[in-house]
């Protein structure tokens, strides 16, 4: 295929005198009419039906905002993989409930801050505030805030050159564009994602908005998790979903290389439909994992409830700590006892319970209290969180 690139490339000075060739990508919309094409209108309809269904799983649970708990901190998990951590869900819960993370403490932290930016980001929205490089710049703020990048000038875009691959610009697989052309670039994006120049359908956009985020790779550090935090934000502020459900890291993930090799070839040959096909595979794809996993843990809950109820005992003390095993399924027998509000030993005693019947498992011994895991839950929404 002949090269088209969907920008320009400059030669660029970098620091010591070294030239290298920057990228300067086109503002969107391509002057393409990709949504008219057959095939990708057929992937799109596809793709938002899938959506819809992702839409209701809030029908399937009984508490949809746990579901939702727990599946934001798995996309936590996935999306900082993809960066080079190695923290595994289990690890952050575990983290999260001050049990022994198991794991450098860095990469834990890491995506536990990228828990809090996907919050903050989110609770930023719904009270109304727009999408626009000010929020972006705030939730990066939030997701460098301390441990590792903390030094990289969170909330802040960059200031010198940055580049992907290679150990300096000039053997750099792709440099981004450089910093005084960073404003108008960014500012270029922001007015597409509001729909001008002209308004593109909803799947469409996220998709070019993540691959022009991504080509401006405007900070000096977590680009790559917040370009994919921006397609759940975008979803949400238009009302495709009315909660965060839809996550594309672990379909990534899966897919890394051609993943890659999509965005570079948009930058190099202007070849928008295949990332725009592999982009909308990925959202049906991941909307249909996502039901699938929302009926499993429904089912789960409801086989669980009943095993409890069976006992024959009054069980409320059973029955409030597996609806807090739902939140935490990770926990010692202190946090559960405060969590539930009963004694030590009440707790101590549901929760011997509780793995009598195979529902929580010991994990080892911290002072006087154990650690418990809801293994089941846990293998659940662990499927495709093996680090890298």
């Amino acid at each position: 295929m002949k090269e088209n690139p969907s920008g320009q490339f400059q030669t660029i000075s970098t620091v010591g005198g070294e030239r290298c060739k920057a990228f300067i990508p086109d503002p969107l919309p391509p002057d393409l009419s990709l949504e008219t094409d057959p095939e990708l209108r057929s992937l799109s309809e596809d793709a938002l039906l899938a959506l819809g269904r992702l839409d209701s799983v809030s029908s399937i649970l009984p508490d949809a905002s746990l579901f939702l708990w727990m599946y934001v901190r798995k996309e936590a998990v996935l999306s900082s993989q993809i960066e080079g951590t190695q923290s595994s869900l289990s690890d952050l819960l575990r983290f999260e409930s001050k049990a022994a993370p198991g794991v450098p403490l860095d990469d834990v932290r890491e995506v536990s801050n990228y828990v809090a930016a996907m919050d903050y980001g989110l609770e930023r929205i719904r009270g109304g505030f727009p999408l626009s490089l000010r929020l972006l710049k705030e939730i990066h703020g939030v997701l460098l805030r301390q441990g590792r990048g903390a030094e990289r000038k969170p909330g802040e875009f960059r200031t010198s050159q940055n580049w992907i691959g290679g150990s300096r610009p000039g053997n750099a697989i792709y440099v981004p564009p450089p910093p005084d052309q960073l404003a108008d670039a960014m500012g270029k994006l922001e007015k597409f994602l509001h729909d001008d120049p002209v308004r593109v359908p909803l799947l469409f956009k996220a998709a070019l908005a993540h691959v022009q985020f991504e080509t401006i790779h405007p900070f000096l550090d977590g680009n790559g998790r917040l370009g994919r935090l921006l397609i759940a934000l975008l979803l949400c502020t238009e009302g495709a979903l009315s909660q965060p459900t839809l996550y594309l890291s672990l379909f990534l993930k899966s897919h890394r290389s051609d993943y890659y090799e999509l965005l570079q070839r948009v930058r190099t040959h202007g070849d928008w439909k295949p990332w725009i096909s592999f982009f909308l595979r990925g959202v049906k794809e991941t909307a249909a994992q996502a039901v699938a996993t929302a009926k499993q843990v429904a089912d789960l809950f409801k086989t669980d409830r009943g095993k409890i109820e069976a006992l024959g005992r009054s069980g409320s003390s059973d029955l409030r700590l597996h609806h807090i095993l739902q939140e935490h399924p990770v926990l010692t027998t202190t946090r559960a006892a405060e969590l539930a509000s009963v004694s030590f030993p009440t707790a101590a005693s549901s929760l011997a319970r509780l793995g009598s019947l195979d529902i929580v498992h010991a994990l080892e011994t911290k002072g006087r209290a154990r650690v418990f895991a809801y293994s089941e839950y846990i293998g659940i929404l662990n499927e495709g969180t093996t680090p890298l």
